[in-house]
């Protein structure tokens, strides 16, 4: 196998990918669809450094890499399930890549789960000890694992191989800002539904006399409670809702915030708009639940609080916090180049690993 080009320093071999994402959503999304917008980045990073990627997705998927289409196109029918394995089986029988890459179910795996190609699982949603528990036993130490966040590893960590690697953004499509306007407003980004707390975001605000703005998608089997307790709110001054967004105006919108809330009220096993707002210079102010803790470091890049007086106290010292620390700690950790480069790493080291086991 040829070498192909990395940073200075580093250096991998050619490998051919499996890389599937679930069915639901294209591979990049048009709005919201954290996931594939990792699987995409990931695609174009590998595929930019030389190395072959067939992308198992949602049919409209235009990310690098060749495309296989998902013939079913529910990851929670068990119809589609079986449709979509067996396509993946197909493909893995036939073609001679060096590893599976499954950012979908893990149902998906389970014909080639006994083969002996290295396959890594990553986990982006709750893990169950359980179904880790039989991937790993049923793929005879050929199943690697990797998660976002130490949060949602701590009850499997004990089962088989981990990997820690984090969510990450294209760093370069962010706008670095190094101030903003004394009076710049608070923003809330995110899905508009009451366990990410846009209306502790709204409490929050008004106790501190920022405007704020609400951006995001709103769920139609949420919007009931978002129409009550959150765009009853609205009043197009001080607190502003402009929808869903993409790209181009996060950028500008993250980028001219004081802060990003995020005052979460269930364990966020990452959150990405975390990742995105830093990576504007963009100070992050959330609760303590899930990775939070992980994804900002305290005081500065960021103040962890346990609830809305604690946010709130801390937009009067957001301030005081480093914009330049906010870019580098993106840089560092949360970029495409960080994330990609991780997981060539992965895949070496489970390529090496079925190797020395034959």
């Amino acid at each position: 196998m040829r070498h192909v080009s990395l940073p200075p320093g580093l250096e991998f071999d050619e490998i051919r990918i499996a890389l599937t994402a679930d069915p639901e959503i294209p591979v990049p999304p048009l709005h919201y669809g954290g996931i594939e917008r990792i699987v995409d980045m990931l695609a174009r990073g590998l595929t930019a450094r030389g190395h072959d990627v067939t992308l198992f997705a949602h049919p409209e998927s235009a990310s690098a890499g060749r495309l296989v289409p998902w013939p079913g196109s529910s990851s929670r029918s068990p119809a589609d399930t079986l449709r979509n394995s067996a396509t993946l089986a197909r493909l893995v029988a036939s073609e001679r890549f060096d590893v599976v890459h499954s950012f979908s179910r893990i149902a998906y795996l389970a014909p080639i789960l006994p083969l002996n190609i290295p396959k890594i699982m990553s986990y982006q949603r709750e893990v169950s000890p359980r179904t880790v528990g039989w991937g790993f036993a049923l793929s005879r130490g050929t199943l690697h694992f990797s998660a976002i966040s130490l949060w949602m590893m701590r009850s499997v960590e004990q089962i088989g191989r981990w990997t820690l690697i984090p969510n990450g953004v294209s760093v370069e499509r962010y706008n670095f800002r190094a101030e903003v306007a004394p009076d710049a407003p608070l923003v809330f980004l995110g899905r508009i539904e009451e366990i990410k707390g846009p209306h502790l975001a709204i409490e929050i605000a008004r106790r501190t006399g920022r405007r704020l703005v609400i951006a995001g998608n709103i769920p139609d089997e949420k919007r009931s409670w978002v129409e009550a307790h959150v765009l009853s709110q609205v009043d197009g001054d001080m607190v502003r809702h402009v929808g869903p967004v993409d790209d181009e105006q996060k950028n500008a919108l993250l980028g001219k915030a004081a802060a990003l809330l995020m005052p979460v009220l269930w364990e966020e096993p990452f959150g990405i708009v975390m990742a995105e707002a830093m990576a504007c210079g963009t100070p992050v102010l959330g609760f303590r639940r899930g990775a939070v803790p992980e994804v900002i470091e305290d005081g500065v890049t960021g103040i962890v609080a346990d609830d809305v007086d604690g946010l709130a106290s801390a937009v009067n010292r957001v301030a005081g916090l480093d914009r330049v620390a906010c870019r580098a700690r993106a840089e560092r950790l949360y970029s495409d180049t960080a994330i990609v480069t991780a997981y060539e790493a992965l895949y070496s080291n489970a390529i090496a690993a079925r190797r020395q086991a034959a």
